[in-house]
């Protein structure tokens, strides 16, 4: 204090110290700055009083204008809710084969499948739906089940070899090794064979011995042209696409101990509605089928299948 002094230049008063030479002038702060501290410290106390603020023991204070960012969440939850309402009761009130003719309907319910399938179906068959190694991919057109619309809804519902659900599609190919059915030439054989019939492998005299073995053991599925059976969910043996690996050593897998894939029967956890939208966008990825109607028939199948 005693060395403070007047500023002979400016005529303020110093702080009373100094660093070589240099001394700090005790100025008054701006009065914009002062203003605006008082008008801050204002607000917060004003805010305080007007919002949920302040903690307390087991909870917290709730503000003049009981205001909360989980009251404004479901407030903005049900108007997003109310939005899709008027959406969700068209889809539900639409046949499925119908809805396509309606395209700001389909549209709508492609996005909302989409929203479905990334949080329930990306796990298995992947974020793209390219499927990987026991998980087929749903971009293609071979399908095991069928593949329109309808029969797309039917497998989403009632899944594929789900247990106590009555309606599940339901499928066993026999353990042809494993349970000795066939030796293990013979299923050396038929893996030749089977892979001949798509130019995976040479017609030799393994695949002309398997021809034989697969006329006994595997046509009442597979059929004798080896193009499947969507009855049985057997799939088409003649292309390249292959569920379970199509080399070798996976075909030779695949007889010896059959694979049998389960599929969660959707229905009794997503609400019909989910489902119908699922369906529709599986259907739009690129190998849906058309939905074709036979007078006094149900609706009729194509060929195309999946692989094991």
């Amino acid at each position: 204090m005693a060395n403070k002094r007047i500023d002979e230049p400016t005529g303020v008063e110093t702080m009373g110290h100094e660093w070589d030479g240099i001394e700090e002038l005790n100025n008054p702060l701006p009065r914009w700055w002062v203003i605006t501290t008082y008008l801050t410290i204002i607000f917060a106390i004003g805010y305080m009083i007007v919002y949920p603020a302040i903690p307390l023991l087991h909870s917290g204070t709730e503000g003049l204008w009981g205001w909360s960012s989980r009251g404004q969440l479901d407030a903005e939850l049900k108007a997003a809710k109310d939005a899709k309402a008027e959406t969700l009761a068209a889809i539900a009130a639409t046949p499925i084969e119908q809805i396509s003719g309606n395209k700001d309907l389909l549209n709508k319910a492609i996005a909302g499948g989409k929203a479905a399938f990334r949080q329930n179906c990306v796990q298995c068959h992947g974020s793209g739906a390219n499927g990987s190694i026991g998980y087929p991919s749903l971009k293609d057109d071979d399908w095991l089940w069928g593949g329109n619309i309808k029969e797309i809804e039917q497998t989403l519902t009632y899944g594929i070899r789900q247990p106590g659900v009555a309606e599940t599609r339901m499928s066993q190919m026999p353990s042809f090794g494993k349970d000795g059915i066939l030796a293990p030439a013979e299923v050396n054989n038929v893996a030749s064979y089977v892979l001949s019939l798509s130019g995976a492998a040479p017609n030799d005299a393994s695949a002309q011995a398997g021809a034989a073995i697969f006329a006994a053991n595997c046509v009442a599925c597979h059929g004798p042209d080896a193009k499947g059976n969507r009855q049985f969910g057997a799939p088409n043996l003649t292309d390249k696409v292959w569920l379970y690996g199509g080399k070798k050593e996976q075909v030779v897998g695949s007889i010896t101990n059959a694979h049998a894939g389960v599929m969660p029967a959707w229905g009794g956890r997503l609400d019909p509605v989910t489902i119908k939208m699922l369906a529709l966008y599986v259907h739009s990825l690129g190998g849906g089928e058309d939905f074709v109607e036979a007078p006094n028939t149900p609706a009729a199948a194509d060929t195309g299948n999946a692989k094991p």
